[in-house]
């Protein structure tokens, strides 16, 4: 899992060829790529693999591209337009929010329905081990990595805030024993399940939807000015997880999985319940005490991680009723 084994995967289309060629080649970014980004989709696979590479380049990088393509003017440049165009849509999409507060979002996230549906509820009544296994395929772009994209905020916290944040984190990093890192009980659950732990190994078998999920995280965590939106981002991961891990720990012993795989949802029952009062109270209340001009920030941190969790839940749910994969490459 540690080791970078992947190299670039192949374009889905002008925006990541440019950038993969870039980052194997050298070759400089042109002006053709002025149409491509006014005709592209903000939703769509080649604007969000585009970006996934991007981001990538501030994580661990690709096998075989110099570190040194990190903070390429020309990348970054692009990597600002990629944004403003996904950021847009996600504006439009998530609509006024005027008049709404953080405290009464993480209330509603933490009523769950009565009638829930979604992908954990599916696979909990009625699905199948291979679309757990797509399920697992799809969340390893973030598994493989959790909560790295949260952490770059660390350093634009302080107080209260700061020191709940790293406490949060230090349980997601395994509380200092390096097989109890969530990124590795995933690669764990990931190898029980037959499936590939390799870091990126599903990067061409997901869809756009899949990425979405990962690049918006990368992109608020990147950037100071959506601190607050980071803090909202994380509140709503931490008060929603630990429901949804419930239902799957069950699906999976309801599917005789491997011990490997209900632990890791089993880890994350456990430790998020205990998250989301410390995130309620002593993160987000905290910054907000400090800042309270972030709060419309943090509110739509909230929604803008509702949106695109719902796209990739959409997409997984139309294609298991449709009685077809979910994912662009078949699981081997």
């Amino acid at each position: 899992m540690g080791e970078i084994t992947h190299g670039v995967p192949a374009p889905a289309g002008p925006l990541s060829g440019a950038v993969i060629d870039r980052l194997t080649t050298g070759v400089a970014l042109d002006d053709s790529l002025d149409s491509a980004l006014a005709e592209a989709d903000p939703y769509g696979l080649d604007l969000h693999l585009a970006l996934q590479l991007c981001y990538e380049l501030f994580y661990r990088g690709f096998k075989g591209v110099d570190a040194g393509w990190e903070w390429d003017p020309a990348l970054i440049e692009l990597r600002g337009r990629l944004e403003a165009a996904f950021l847009a849509d996600i504006r439009r999409d998530i609509g006024d929010l005027s008049g709404l507060d953080a405290a009464g979002e993480m209330d509603r996230l933490s009523i769950e329905p009565v009638d829930g549906s979604g992908p954990s509820h599916f696979l909990l009544a009625e699905g199948s081990w291979e679309q757990m296994r797509e399920y697992f395929v799809h969340r390893s772009i973030y598994h493989l990595k959790e909560a790295d994209p949260h952490a770059w905020v660390i350093p634009r916290l302080v107080g209260q805030a700061k020191a709940s944040f790293v406490a949060v984190e230090f349980d997601e990093f395994g509380g200092g024993r390096g097989p109890q890192v969530h990124q590795r009980l995933f690669a764990d659950l990931m190898a029980a399940a037959g499936l590939d732990d390799g870091y990126l190994a599903y990067l061409e078998a997901v869809p756009a939807e899949s990425l979405a999920v990962v690049n918006l995280m990368s992109m608020f965590g990147l950037h100071r000015r959506w601190r607050g939106a980071t803090v909202g981002h994380f509140a709503a991961t931490e008060i929603t997880s630990s429901p949804g891990s419930q239902r799957l720990a069950d699906a999976l012993e309801r599917m005789g999985a491997p011990t490997a795989c209900t632990r890791f949802y089993l880890e994350h029952v456990e430790a998020d319940a205990v998250h989301e009062q410390v995130v309620r109270t002593d993160v987000v209340g905290d910054l907000l005490a400090r800042e309270p001009e972030l709060e419309s920030d943090v509110v739509f941190g909230i929604r803008a991680f509702e949106l695109v969790e719902d796209r990739l839940a959409n997409h997984l749910m139309k294609c298991w009723r449709d009685e077809r994969s979910s994912l662009l490459l078949p699981l081997s």
